[in-house]
């Protein structure tokens, strides 16, 4: 069984290894990392020979830990990282590069009907019946988008929504209310079989799902890294959060992941103030005093054209991982649309933690 993960912000580990009577057996590791001394390696491979089949990453990179000799440096590689590689491995998990990646790139839609796209593109790829899919949004208005499980009421000022026209709506996964207007906001799904993930914890997934983006920010000069569970940062503050949502195969199987990200462009912070209600535990919990300073936007650590990012980020994955140009087919977007009607403009769907 061979098995590969990347360590955010490291290198590229590999692991080789069979399961022979509930262990683990002829266990060879390698990548482009840094180790020093060279008998490091070889500890690392005899400290899982032998391991439990189902010993998870935590307890294999406690056993890496115990076996490494004094004075062991790694660069781009950490225990963890080794002991993910091998349940990769174990769970029969697939690379990026194991698929054919299609781009969606569309005008601007609804709010309610970029809800909608996401679940049934979501399904498509849980059902086979449409590849890994990069789909980059368009606003057609402002909107505040709440996480699945938040409370209306306690997330939004209905009053301040009204005066500036900023319709709300409920999205399909957890996560935290955004603020978008056009123009002003970058945001992307990530539509992705099950099996891209396989072997990884809940949070070691939005780390390796939000990899190419750090990359892809890198080569615009912008140091970013994933803050758990689900923000990346700067320096200069938080510039995107992220959201995950997991649907079921057809046949029970491991189905596919939604992970959708909402990057800040540029932001009217009062604007935002006025429309979205953030308590004073959210924002100590962010160790800021103030709800301007958390977001720091792209558009001036860049210095680039919105559209000259969202280019730049596409090239990114495509030189990574290859990406065609497709569409929403009309199947798939009658049934968006009927779902945006049904469910995502329905007061019951938004409404459902009042």
């Amino acid at each position: 069984m061979h098995g590969e993960y990347k360590v955010p912000g490291g290198k590229l580990v590999v692991v080789d290894v069979e399961a022979e009577d509930g262990v683990l057996r002829h266990v060879r590791v390698a990548g482009d990392f840094f180790l020093e001394p060279d008998e490091a390696l070889d500890a690392v491979n005899r400290a899982l020979e032998g391991a439990p089949a189902d010993t998870d990453a935590a307890a294999l990179a406690a056993r890496i830990d115990a076996a490494l000799p004094e004075g062991t440096v790694m660069y781009g590689l950490t225990s963890e990282g080794v002991g993910i590689a091998v349940r990769r491995a174990l769970a029969h998990a697939t690379d990026w590069t194991d698929y054919d990646w299609q781009l969606i790139h569309e005008g601007p839609q609804s709010p309610a009907l970029h809800m909608a796209l996401d679940e049934v593109l979501t399904g498509e790829v849980a059902a086979g019946r449409r590849p890994p899919t990069l789909r980059v949004w368009e606003w057609g208005a402002p909107a505040v988008i709440i996480g699945s499980f938040q409370s209306l009421r306690n997330e939004v000022d209905a009053e301040g929504a009204a005066r500036h026209g900023v319709e709300v709506v409920r999205r399909i996964s957890g996560g935290g209310a955004m603020f978008v207007e056009p123009g002003n906001t970058i945001t992307y799904s990530l539509s992705v079989p099950g099996a891209l993930v396989q072997g990884l914890s809940f949070q070691d997934s939005y780390a390796y799902l939000d990899d190419w983006v750090l990359g892809a920010l890198g080569d615009m000069g912008i140091r970013a890294w994933y803050q758990p569970l689900n923000d990346i940062a700067t320096d200069q503050g938080k510039i995107a959060g992220a959201a995950q949502k997991r649907i079921v195969g057809p046949d029970g199987g491991p189905g596919a992941v939604l992970h959708h990200v909402t990057m800040s462009y540029d932001i009217d912070a009062d604007k935002m103030l006025d429309v979205l209600r953030i308590g004073r535990e959210k924002l100590s919990d962010k160790g800021v005093k103030s709800a301007k300073k958390r977001v720091d936007p792209l558009r001036r650590q860049t210095g680039l054209p919105r559209e000259a990012v969202i280019e730049r980020m596409i090239d990114s994955f495509r030189g990574r991982y290859g990406l065609a140009r497709g569409k929403v087919t009309d199947e798939e977007l009658s049934r968006a649309r009927e779902l945006a009607r049904a469910k995502f403009s329905s007061p019951a769907w938004t409404a459902r933690v009042p």
